[in-house]
């Protein structure tokens, strides 16, 4: 009679082998289209964003939104008289631990804020790949009404107005204070990556970090601009990518300064994105 034929032990380790190989060779491309597709997807978001802020301004005779997160300035406030923030407070307490506020009092925040009636839908608000719980990422940079930064603004009646360097208007309360550089080099909104008070803090006149640098989508952070379009920027110094991937979801207090020249280069890019320009000479080639 005929034996049935079967598989020996060794032929099938041999197979379970190919496969480990093929896993392991597709694996990584896969996870690389998987990460283009949600790098997309946020720049999508970004640029919605991006848009909304423009059309705000358009229906606010130039005069942008409050970009300080959950911060609205009574009509006695030096820095948001009466200005409704774009979003409410979305963050915790005790976001430095990585506490976060439920999700149904995010949404109330969100749905507060003066970007609602024209971004009614809370998947906007977020990056895909942000925290699991987190219904806001993106945030709004220090120089576009947010928290202005030392020698970015002059006290004139009490409150504070821009000031200028030259043709460059640094922290920015209306779009036509945006003429020079031109609005495509000026950042609006960046991929935080979680909810935090206030706005994207950048330095003008230090030459250091003061929000970490966000490591976001590989080696990179995403970003909107005042023009409506978004992008995605590259670091180039392996030192702003460690010192970003180390401090995911908390800040380095002191303010992190760079150490080698590609490092420097990145900390510049976002200082000149952010304010128009340096507010310092830099130590190193720009």
């Amino acid at each position: 009679m005929r034996k049935d034929q079967a598989f020996t032990l060794i032929e099938l380790l041999v197979v379970i082998a190919v496969i480990a190989i093929l896993m392991a060779i597709l694996m990584p491309a896969l996870q690389r289209a998987r990460e283009q597709g949600q790098r997309a997807v946020c720049l999508g978001h970004l640029k919605q964003l991006g848009l909304t802020w423009v059309m705000y301004a358009d229906d606010n005779d130039g005069k942008i939104v409050n970009g300080a997160t959950g911060y609205f300035g009574g009509p006695g406030d030096a820095i948001h008289p009466n200005e409704e923030p774009w979003v409410g407070k979305c963050y915790h307490d005790n976001f430095k631990q990585g506490e976060q506020l439920a999700e149904e009092d995010q949404e109330q925040a969100i749905m507060a804020g003066a970007f609602w009636p024209y971004v009614e839908q809370l998947g906007l608000y977020r990056c895909p790949t942000g925290y699991r719980g987190e219904l806001l990422t993106y945030a709004i940079m220090h120089s576009m009404n947010g928290n202005p930064a030392a020698g970015t603004y002059r006290v004139d009646g009490g409150f504070r107005v821009p000031e200028k360097e030259g043709r460059v208007c640094l922290w920015v309360k209306n779009r036509s204070q945006i003429y020079h550089p031109a609005p495509a080099t000026r950042v609006v909104f960046i991929d935080e990556g979680w909810a935090t008070p206030g706005s994207y803090a950048v330095h003008y006149q230090n030459e250091v970090w003061w929000d970490d640098p966000t490591v976001r989508h590989g080696d990179g952070t995403t970003l909107a601009f005042a023009d409506g379009h978004s992008e995605y920027w590259k670091w180039r110094g392996t030192g702003t990518v460690k010192i970003g991937r180390e401090h995911d979801r908390c800040h380095f207090t002191s303010g992190w300064a760079p150490q080698a020249q590609a490092d420097y280069q990145d900390l510049y890019r976002m200082q000149e994105g952010t304010w128009g320009r340096l507010g310092y000479s830099p130590s190193v080639d720009p």
